[in-house]
């Protein structure tokens, strides 16, 4: 799975790299494509969502108190609102995780335990009030497995050899995200009118 992956390029952003490399396409044991048949690695479908959702500009974000739940922003590559992304480290706790646009929050909850760090202005909803998920997983668990489920389903290339849409689950705002145990979640929330995502 791409934790490491995904919360390099996060970490990355979030410090201003500006180019960032991965060492290997195919080869050795952490290639984006798989050595004997050159299918992709979940890596691969990993940095493929987020060079479709993530845009250029960071925006600052972070949910304290909850070690094993890392969030990062940025605003939307193709439209003007924003993606979060949250990769949940943990083997046992889901997340529930909301975005307040009246206050500027991220609010983080667990069994137990809440945590909330507000690290962006005010943003309000314009039109609809809907976001697009994009949860990725692994079959029953397995952190090593080279094959990665999108929204529950198995991303498989087709027999024209062909990468397969990766299509969003469409939640209403007003519900809470949940970020299952050793999950990766981006959230595409493209009615936010943010000044610093135009």
């Amino acid at each position: 799975m791409s934790f490491w992956y995904l919360d390099q390029l996060g970490m990355a952003a979030t410090y201003e790299t500006k180019t960032y490399c991965r060492q290997t396409l195919i080869g050795g044991n952490y290639g984006l494509l798989n050595t004997k048949n050159f299918a992709p690695n979940p890596d691969y479908y990993s940095a493929l969502l987020w060079h479709r959702l993530m845009g250029k500009q960071v925006l600052s974000a972070s949910i304290s108190g909850m070690k094993m739940l890392r969030a990062y922003a940025h605003c939307s590559k193709q439209s003007e609102g924003m993606t979060l992304l949250l990769i949940n480290l943990d083997a046992r706790t889901t997340f529930r995780v909301s975005v307040s646009t009246e206050t500027g929050n991220i609010l983080g909850e667990s069994a137990g335990s809440i945590a909330r760090k507000s690290k962006f202005s005010k943003m309000p909803l314009v039109g609809e009030s809907t976001r697009e998920e994009y949860h990725l997983t692994t079959p029953n668990g397995k952190l090593s497995s080279q094959r990665v489920l999108l929204n529950g389903r198995l991303l498989n290339v087709d027999s024209s050899e062909e990468i397969p849409a990766l299509e969003p689950l469409i939640v209403n705002m007003n519900h809470p995200m949940s970020v299952g145990p050793l999950s990766i979640v981006f959230a595409h929330i493209p009615n936010i009118d943010s000044h610093a995502c135009k």
